[in-house]
């Protein structure tokens, strides 16, 4: 299954929301820039859809907007 996400860096909370047909809008503590931020996101995901976080490939990365294949 394919999933599109939508990141929210250095927001002031640190939540997921679904919008329906496999899209979601990710709002995360950490900055795009750092280090463990991609594994932040991982492991938000990995919550959310209640898989293990090695399940979920990243597919696609244009900045903010991100595909992930959950396997």
């Amino acid at each position: 299954m394919l999933i599109n996400v939508k990141v929210k860096y250095g927001s002031s909370r640190q939540s997921i929301e679904y919008f329906g047909d496999q899209r979601y809008l990710v709002y995360m503590l950490s900055k795009a820039e750092e280090e463990d931020s991609y594994d932040e996101l991982v492991a938000m995901l990995s919550k959310r859809l209640g898989v293990p976080a090695a399940r979920i490939e990243l597919k696609k990365d244009s900045g903010g907007d991100k595909i992930f294949q959950v396997l």
